[in-house]
């Protein structure tokens, strides 16, 4: 009681600091109120405790050091101790190189692939729709990471959270939870993949003719793959692995540049058209048109890390953390246009319809120009394929740690111990291997992954905000988003279609166990 009556004067009430006011921090401790007084100053009468916790939610304060309104904040306590939201001390550098590691990747060299489909004209126009697009949905869940509803303040840190609240928790799983897992579990075998085969390649090139040890099998390089992977995995939590997510990003630019760049400089290849190759009969054009929208569609990922990504940053009635989040974001996103828009063009251009359409860039550097561009170039541009996939298993892992590590701590109430995190880590990363081994045609079936993710990129975002903000029935934004949410899903559902029938009648190398 006597502490209540301290709370009549304005000065009595004090701010803490805010990594300890507004979110968990790296303590790993879920209750961040501290009953000591001030080393400072003894004799300044502590800030009183609330004592309200409703079942599954941390009660945390959030506003002004003098509060006319009582505003809250709605915090699971167990964040404190996932890897995701451990650590808040993020800022807009770091959510730059995570969203721009996250966001650019060996899809990218894809997508001249879709221009074989559409031509130029109907190539470029996808292509900028798509992207425009994908940086409005984008927007959309940067400010749906913190909604208030009734007073209370929630930050939605993980993008299933945010399909359970929207959807409710049935319909949420039945729509979300493969697209993410696939986004997730899937992004990171194939990494494996690709990060394996890439770095036989890289051995073979800086070896060359004079190499007379007996090389590696593919699984073999699989494996060291993981092994490098998994060791980079045992970094506590999303914010320490920004270091790695900015060198990530630099590589992407890097190997994305060097490819464009090399294939123009050597010119086009000689017999190259640019007709678009379709299918004989009218149903087969169109579906092959669908095809290549889902090619486009799959080299825009990422959107189910973003709210992973901006939970990591601190957040305050007056400074917000979309604002820092946003900033991050349209760095990232100029970067990562310098790189899809000349990747598509110039290699559309260099190798018109000729360009495989398995691997894409990457594959027709190697096919046609071996021998005309230079073993340095080739060498530096395999090595930032594998330094890249490497950064970017450890981001598209992290959901997966984070929702194995969860399991553990509802039903413990309490941290999973350092070997049983490590053990976890080991775990996912062996079993990704596992299914590389026995999928290795994985990364061939871009269109029919991308028709599948598209709703999570490009539909979703739109229900979640009408359902959220509740916009004013009828205004801009309102019929904006309900024309794109549902014009997402039935796209989704035609790409898929047309890439099962691309499938069918072309023929997928399918090779389980058998990885080349």
């Amino acid at each position: 009681m006597a502490e209540a009556k301290e709370i009549k004067s304005p000065t009595a009430v004090s701010c803490p600091p805010s990594q300890l006011q507004y979110s968990p921090s790296l303590t790993r401790s879920p209750l961040l109120h501290s009953d000591e007084p001030n080393p400072k100053n003894k004799t300044a009468p502590r800030t009183p405790r609330m004592s309200f916790t409703p079942p599954r939610f941390n009660i945390t304060p959030l506003g002004t050091p003098v509060r006319n309104a009582l505003r809250l904040t709605k915090l699971d306590p167990q964040d404190a101790w996932l890897p995701i939201t451990e650590s808040r001390n993020g800022n807009k550098y770091y959510a730059a190189f995570h969203t721009l590691c996250s966001g650019i990747g060996i899809q990218a060299l894809v997508l001249p692939v879709a221009f074989t489909l559409l031509g130029w004209t109907w190539g470029i126009i996808s292509l900028t729709i798509a992207f425009i697009w994908q940086l409005y949905t984008l927007w959309l869940l940067v400010h749906l990471h913190e909604s208030k509803e009734e007073g209370v303040t929630v930050r939605y840190n993980r993008y299933l959270q945010l399909c359970f609240a929207t959807f409710g928790e049935k319909l949420g799983k039945l729509l979300a939870i493969f697209p993410i897992l696939y986004l997730s579990a899937g992004t990171c075998t194939t990494l494996i993949i690709i990060g394996g085969s890439t770095a036989r390649t890289f051995y073979e090139i800086v070896c060359g003719e004079s190499c007379t040890s007996k090389p590696m099998t593919t699984v073999e390089w699989y494996l060291v793959f993981t092994c490098v992977a998994v060791v980079l995995s045992q970094l506590p939590n999303l914010n320490s692995i920004a270091g790695i997510s900015l060198i990530g990003a630099v590589t992407a630019v890097g190997y994305c540049t060097s490819i464009w760049m090399a294939s123009v400089a050597q010119g086009t290849l000689q017999g190259v058209n640019y007709n678009p190759v379709r299918g004989g009969n009218s149903v087969g054009k169109t579906l092959d048109v669908f095809n290549a929208f889902g090619i486009i569609a799959f080299a825009f990922r990422g959107h189910n890390l973003i709210l992973e990504i901006q939970a990591t940053m601190p957040s305050s009635e007056k400074h917000p953390s979309h604002v820092p989040m946003w900033k991050g974001v349209k760095i990232a996103y100029t970067l990562i246009a310098a790189c899809l828009f000349p990747v598509a063009i110039g290699g559309y251009w260099a190798y018109g319809q000729l360009i495989p359409a398995n691997g894409g860039m990457l594959t027709a550097l190697y096919q046609f120009h071996s021998h005309d561009i230079s073993r340095f170039v080739l060498a530096l541009t395999s090595f930032f394929v594998v330094v890249n996939c490497l950064c970017s298993f450890q981001i598209y892992g992290m959901p997966i740690f984070d929702d194995m590590e969860s399991k553990y701590t509802k039903k413990m109430n309490k941290p999973c111990p350092w070997w049983l995190r490590s053990s976890i880590r080991i775990f996912s990363g062996f079993l990704s291997f596992f299914i590389g081994v026995a999928t290795p045609f994985l990364a061939s079936l871009a269109g029919l992954i991308g028709g599948v993710a598209l709703p999570v990129t490009l539909a979703y975002p739109c229900f979640m905000w009408l359902k959220i903000k509740k916009p004013k029935k009828h205004s801009v934004m309102w019929c904006l988003n309900w024309f794109l949410g549902t014009f997402g899903i039935g796209l989704s559902g035609m790409l898929i279609a047309a890439s099962i029938y691309v499938i069918v009648e072309t023929g997928v190398k399918v090779s389980f166990f058998n990885p080349k």
